[in-house]
């Protein structure tokens, strides 16, 4: 999808998924790119560091991804181009409103007399 100019969300876990995807060049699509996802202290409150595979953080650093995030548990929503990215479950309607903000600009730009 990314590939092909869709927009792209993943929120909490979500981001996850990304760690095997490629961008055209064969580089790990999340580098260079502004991301957040699960943070490792709010894997540590849920007690899920020895349950997950990998630590959605890590990976995201890992890969090359200019990773931020805000304090455990609170909102946070990253976009990089039509890569959208939330932090935790508190993250989810954030994340959710830019990707349909950036579904209305992309419709809008349709729009436009050329």
């Amino acid at each position: 999808m990314f590939a092909a100019g869709k927009t792209v969300s993943a929120v909490c876990h979500a981001p996850g998924a990304l760690h095997h995807v490629r961008a055209k060049d064969g580089s790990p699509l999340v580098k260079g790119k502004k991301v957040t996802g699960f943070t490792n202290t709010e894997e540590e409150a849920a007690q899920l560091t020895t349950i997950v595979p990998f630590l959605v953080q890590d990976m995201l650093v890992a890969n090359g991804g200019t990773y931020s995030k805000a304090a455990d548990w609170q909102p946070h929503v990253v976009t990089d181009g039509k890569l959208i990215t939330g932090q935790n479950p508190a993250s989810s309607q954030p994340a959710a409103r830019a990707v349909l903000a950036k579904l209305q600009a992309q419709l809008q730009a349709q729009l436009q007399p050329h």
